[in-house]
Order: structure tokens, then sequence, then C-alpha cells
């Protein structure tokens, strides 16, 4: 796989690429002016640089992007390794500013990686704050994936993190993966009242309400044959919630809410609190069915 690259599932997304004689200069010299490089030589035939490498990228995949991993194949690429006096692989180089500044032979233990990278970028550890703010600048770029690897390392240190199990959740709810969801939420206690966690649980809910209704356009026609028929709107909310419509599945339970308060136990309010729960209070759909709902109680 000469200059290609391939995904490491333990780098968070991260690109481990395999550089060439003819790559050299733009993978590790050039690259190298704006992160620490690491070169990893290493050979088919080598078993400790079998040993080595899922501990080095482990280890590399912890510094979150503070320095670049590649590899080269000594023997298909000899002539790098001849020009640095690699001697014995695996051996691994690290290049920064163009030039070699470290490196070290031999298939070291994971808590020797870590402090010969600790060396070039600083602590390897990311705080909690930090992976969620990372897990939330990866979601408003659409990367669900990074986000949902940068949730999973707040969890691996601390499986109680609020913020970490309610982002997750999420993220399963809205590939789908009802199950799964239900399984991070269970990390939470039925105490916890963070604000994350009680989103999930009620976007959790709502995905599971949705999951039971009939075709929404066979709803919407029973609304318009029956205005009154309020259960029928009553679903044709949830499944229009489901297709992220909130604007319009709230104007529906509020228009149940105008024409008759005490259907099934004021039933639509509490269903657009629940809409409210999952939605965060500053969503523009939330703020906007409370200014209503408020008029209508209390006007």
């Amino acid at each position: 796989m000469a200059g290609g690259e391939s995904l490491n599932p333990g780098a968070a997304g991260a690109a481990i690429k395999d550089v060439t004689t003819a790559s050299f200069r733009e993978d590790v010299i050039a690259a190298s002016a704006r992160q620490p490089v690491l070169v990893d030589f290493w050979a088919p035939w080598c078993g400790p640089c079998k040993q080595l490498a899922p501990a080095l990228e482990k280890s590399v995949a912890a510094a979150g992007g503070k320095v670049k991993l590649v590899k080269m194949n000594i023997d298909d690429h000899p002539q790098i390794p001849g020009q640095l006096g690699i001697q014995s692989i695996p051996a691994v180089i690290a290049f920064q500013k163009g030039q070699p500044v470290d490196g070290f032979m031999g298939a070291l233990p994971e808590a020797q990686i870590r402090g010969f990278l600790e060396r070039l970028v600083g602590p390897l550890t990311a705080g909690a704050d930090e992976l969620i703010a990372q897990a939330e600048a990866a979601l408003a770029e659409g990367d669900a994936e990074a986000a949902a690897e940068f949730y999973s390392r707040v969890l691996a240190e601390d499986e109680s993190n609020s913020k970490a199990i309610g982002g997750l959740a999420r993220l399963h709810i809205e590939a789908g993966d009802l199950e799964q969801a239900r399984g991070v939420l269970s990390l939470a206690t039925s105490k916890d009242k963070d604000p994350a966690i009680a989103a999930a649980r009620a976007a959790l809910d709502l995905a599971e309400q949705a999951a039971a209704l009939p075709d929404a356009g066979g709803l919407e026609a029973a609304v318009a044959a029956n205005p009154l028929d309020h259960q029928a709107r009553f679903d044709l909310a949830l499944a229009l919630n489901a297709r992220d419509e909130r604007d319009a599945a709230a104007n529906h339970l509020l228009d149940i809410i105008k024409r008759d308060r005490t259907w099934s136990d004021d039933g639509a309010r509490k269903q657009l609190v629940l809409f409210f729960e999952a939605w965060g209070p500053m969503d523009p759909a939330s703020q906007a069915a409370r200014r209503k709902l408020s008029a209508l109680l209390f006007s």
C-alpha cells in the first residue's frame, strides 16, 4: 500500500500513511514544519515491529493530533534508512522542522513510548472538558464519527461523565441504534439530572414513540379529514418531530392545547415539554413554541 493511507481505528479517525522514498520530502520533511512527524521504520518479516505497532499507534492517538505517524517499509525503500544510519528495526525517528530530533529502537512498552512523545509534545491526555469541546466542534462540522470517538475517550477515563454519556447516546439515537443508546444511558444513575442526560433520555423516548407510529401521510390525511381528531394530530406531531420538522410538530401540539387542554390528561402539553427537553432550551423551535404555549396558558 505504498504511498496510500489506512484508517487506524484507535487513532480517533487519524490516517497513518505509508511513506515512500519519493514522498519522504513532502510527508516527513515538509510536514514536520507544522507538527512533529514520527517515522516508523519496519519490515514485514520483523516480529518486534508487529509488537511495537499497536502500542505506538495507540500512543499517537492519545496525542490528539499533536503528532503525526508515518511508516516506511525498509525492504521496499532502503535508501532513506540507509542515509539515516539505521542498523536495526523497529526504529522510530522523530522529525521536527525538517530535522531528526529524537528517536528510539526496539519494541518499547507503551509507557515508555508515551514518555518519548511527551518529551516532544507535552502531556498526552486531554482533559474531559477539552475532549467534549472537540466532540462538539466535530459535530458542528458534521463529523459524527469523530465526535463519538472523543466522547468515548472521555468515558474510558470517567464512565460517569454526564456530558459524554448524553452526547454519545444522542449520536446513537440519531443513527437509529436505540439499543446502543439505552446501553450508554445505563451508565448514568437514575438520579442524574444533568441537562445532557435529560435531553438524551427525552430524545430516546421520542425515538421509541416514533418507531411505533403509522405512516405520516396517513396521519396528515386523518387530520385534514377531521381537525378534531386529536390522537391523529398528536401522532402526527411525533412523526414530524422524527423528521426534524420541529416547528410543525410543536404547532400541532399547540393546536390540541388550544382546542382542548384537558385531552388525554393534558397529554399535548406534557408531550411538548418532552420536545423542549430533547431539543434543548436554546433551540429556536423550543423558544418559539414556549412563547406560544405561554400565550395560550396565561393570556
